[in-house]
């Protein structure tokens, strides 16, 4: 099983478990991942969604070899369906993140109420690097947050940067000892149980409104342009090195 799914005490946990490969990211992963996100948002049980990885590691991005057999090209792409369920969530959710999340595991947080980090957390969102362009509305999203000059650091230059840089950016809410993130993290979510649902849930709609549109165009512009790039000779040359375990030769573009 690569995620684990459950509910307890009113919080529906999501549970990247896929530790021999770093937690990458497969499409039946997403495709689970967003099943259980229409499953939190109707169950009148579930007051919270927790989404975490596994100790040491939140998820490593997308699975590659998986993904360049079955690349996000539609709207029926498991990978968007992920992210219109994690967009539509109604209900809080909460991540805890220890150790890496790259790519993926970066730009989901960019939608999450809450996010908690570890001090070893390193984060990463290196697109650029593999001849692609970010996803997730991170374009739009990352230069509303910290401004261009920085957001040129972290998607042009796909330099990683670490959880208290995170708390800094208004990426996460705190920097945690690695033992207490996920503790942490379901403190938070079971703290909903004791708030009134409905005025939950149109708290989050009513400041999540303004934005909504943009992120949803901005995902939509993405995913066109990503499609394409997959196809590029630059993404081509990135991929086979890395499966080559070599250092990509970009000079004859």
């Amino acid at each position: 099983m690569t995620i684990k799914t459950a509910t307890l005490n009113g919080v529906a946990t999501i549970e990247i478990a896929r530790p021999e490969k770093k937690n990458a990211i497969t499409m039946a992963m997403y495709a689970q991942m967003a099943e259980a996100l229409a499953a939190a948002a109707g169950d009148g049980a579930v007051r919270a969604v927790l989404i975490s990885g596994q100790p040491g590691i939140f998820t490593s991005g997308n699975d590659l070899e998986d993904f360049m057999q079955r690349p996000p090209e539609g709207t029926d792409s498991p990978a968007f369906a992920f992210m219109k369920a994690l967009i539509g969530c109604d209900k809080p959710v909460i991540a805890a993140v220890t150790g890496a999340a790259i790519g993926i595991g970066t730009t989901m947080l960019l939608h999450c109420d809450f996010v908690y980090v570890s001090d070893e957390a390193r984060l990463a969102m290196p697109f650029v690097s593999l001849g692609l362009v970010p996803e997730f509305a991170s374009s739009l999203v990352v230069p509303r947050l910290i401004g261009n000059a920085r957001a040129a650091e972290k998607l042009l230059l796909g330099d990683p940067f670490t959880g208290a840089d995170a708390v800094e950016c208004g990426i996460a809410n705190a920097v945690l000892p690695a033992s207490e993130v996920v503790k942490h993290a379901r403190r938070v979510a079971e703290r909903f149980n004791a708030l009134p649902p409905g005025a939950v849930r149109e708290t989050k709609r009513l400041m999540r409104r303004g934005a909504s549109a943009a992120i949803l165009d901005a995902i939509g512009v993405e995913r066109d342009i990503f499609a394409a790039r997959l196809q590029s000779p630059e993404a081509k040359e990135a991929f086979s090195a890395f499966f080559e375990k070599r250092k990509p030769d970009f000079s004859r573009f």
